[in-house]
Parts: structure tokens; C-alpha cells; sequence
């Protein structure tokens, strides 16, 4: 399956140039999983499937960041990605279709080869991405529904502090008082003694946990729903240990591949400080808690 162009103006055009204008959807059968698209596996007159989600008209901005960062990651030659074909609106929705990916017995050894290809996807050139700047990304993207600011930056902690934490301490501000808004203000001052510039910039997933990467059949991972970037890699192996980790074998194929730097567990709660703000900023004061005790311990 292959289109000639990525962007169309029906859900129709876009399966007539992907699979040929003979071919019709049989069913349309819903897909749980997410929470801010309709997700479906369309079975097709053809025998193939693909995998298609859906949204307002005016969302359509999500599908193609979201098909920009599939490609950066599978660009990269190192993990696997569902294959993007098509994206457009239909009338009052837009949509997204992808290759579909049949679920499949993982491999002996399954989660250290998952660390090891995304510590290959970390060591991997990514200077295409960032433009005027060493640390962002082409174009803004989003992290969930909430919108991720990639605007280069030449050093990494001035990109986290600006790109990352700001924004959102911004857009939460009236949750806070003055006490703990002075306590934000200290923090973000402290960056450069609590944060490390990294050796090499990384091409991040950017919202790595458990729900983004599913087994192909070829019974390896493949990362889904990306929130790319170009950072440092411990972000992403933060982001990976924020709802409970990985298993301990992921951790060791990864850093068989790229060495854990000293004093990591230091500045993982810092890194994770962005995506709890987010967690704030998208699902409400349930969050609040933890948010405030990590900006207690590091003002």
C-alpha cells in the first residue's frame, strides 16, 4: 500500500489512492485504547486492514505531527513504526490511516532488545531535526492533547526551562499560589546545577510509557502515539519509570548500549516534573500533589 501524496480531501480519495479504487471498507470495527481519538480497524474488500483514527475537522494539526514523528523515528533505522499512509478531513472529521499491526508472540529476550534498539534510536544523527538549534524539533508537536513547544534552543537545559517547564508552570499558573510560584521561580533558576548538558543530542519518543509501544508480528517492539523531540536521553528513560517502569530487563539492554550516567536517579524526578504538569494541565488537580513535592525538593 502506498500514496503518491500524504494529505487528501475524504476519507474515500485517500483509500482510493492508497488501496486502488476497487477496494471498499466491509467493516469498521472500534479499537480501545486512547482517550482523545476514536480509534477503528477498517477490514477492507481486499482482505487488508489498516488502522484508522479520527477526530474533529479541526484536529487534523494532531494527525500530522503525529505522522511527522512516526517518520522521524522510522527514519532513524533503529525501531520500528506503524507505517503512515493518509491523513485529511472528511466533512466535519479528520482522520488518520496507518498500517495495521497484528499483534504477534514476542521474542526470547524481548524487552533488552527493546532497550537496545531505543538506545540505538538515541545514538542515532538527528541534526536534520532541530534547524537553527542543537535541541527541539522542525516544527511544535503535542505531548497527549496538550501542546509541546519544540522551538530549537542550542543547549539543553535553557530547551528544558523554556521549551518544556515554563510553558506548562504558565498554563497551570492559577493553580498555585504565590509561595509556590516563587518556589517554581527557584527552581527553574537552579537548572544549570541540577540538570547535565548531554554529550550527544537524542531523538526522543517523548512520551514513552507502557500504552506507546505494542509487539508486531515480527515479536519486537514498535513505538505508537509519539510526542518526538531532540534531547537528552534521559528524559525518555525518565518517562519510562513514571507509571510504575519497565521491566529491569529493558533497563539492561539499554544501557548495555548507552552507559547510565552518574547521578541519573537524581534528576529523573526533574524530567518527569514536565509531563506531571501536563498530567495537571490536561486532567485537573489530581496531580497537583506530586507536581508540588518535586518542586519542594528541588527549589
Amino acid at each position: 500500500m502506498s500514496a503518491a501524496k500524504r494529505q487528501f480531501s475524504s476519507l474515500q480519495e485517500a483509500l482510493d489512492a492508497v488501496c486502488g479504487r476497487s477496494v471498499q471498507i466491509l467493516r469498521m470495527d472500534p479499537v480501545a485504547g486512547g482517550d482523545i481519538n476514536r480509534a477503528y480497524l477498517l477490514n477492507l474488500s481486499d482482505g487488508h486492514k489498516l488502522f484508522m483514527k479520527e477526530n474533529a475537522a479541526d484536529k487534523m494539526s494532531f494527525f500530522v505531527r503525529e505522522a511527522e514523528g512516526l517518520q522521524a523515528i522510522g527514519s532513524s533505522g533503529t525501531i520500528s513504526v506503524p507505517e503512515v499512509y493518509a491523513y485529511g478531513k472528511d466533512g466535519r472529521d479528520s482522520f488518520l490511516l496507518m498500517e495495521y499491526i497484528t499483534p504477534g508472540k514476542t521474542i526470547t529476550g524481548f524487552y533488552e532488545d527493546f532497550g537496545r534498539q531505543l538506545a540505538a534510536m538515541h545514538t542515532a544523527d538527528c541534526s536534520a531535526y532541530t534547524g537553527s538549534g542543537k535541541f527541539g524539533f522542525t516544527t511544535d508537536n503535542y505531548i497527549g492533547a496538550g501542546y509541546q513547544v519544540n522551538t530549537p534552543e542550542e543547549k539543553w537545559i535553557d530547551f528544558f526551562r523554556n521549551r518544556r517547564l515554563l510553558p506548562q508552570i504558565q498554563r497551570a499558573e492559577k493553580c498555585f499560589n504565590s509561595v509556590e510560584l516563587n518556589a517554581f521561580d527557584r527552581l527553574l533558576n537552579r537548572l544549570d546545577d541540577l540538570l547535565l548538558e548531554p554529550e550527544q543530542a537524542s531523538l526522543l519518543h517523548g512520551d514513552l510509557w507502557s500504552g506507546n509501544y505494542i509487539t508486531g508480528t515480527d515479536g519486537r517492539a514498535w513505538l505508537i502515539d509519539p510526542a518526538v523531540y531532540v534531547g537528552h536521553h534521559e528524559a525518555d528513560i525518565a518517562m519510562t519509570e513514571l507509571f510504575g517502569g519497565f521491566p529491569q530487563a529493558f533497563y539492561k539492554g539499554y544501557y548495555e548500549v548507552y552507559g547510565k550516567e552518574t547521578g541519573y536517579e537524581d534528576r529523573r524526578d526533574l524530567y518527569n516534573l514536565y509531563h506531571l504538569l501536563n498530567h495537571l494541565n490536561l486532567f485537573g488537580t489530581a496531580y497537583l500533589g506530586a507536581v508540588l513535592a518535586i518542586v519542594r525538593r528541588y527549589s
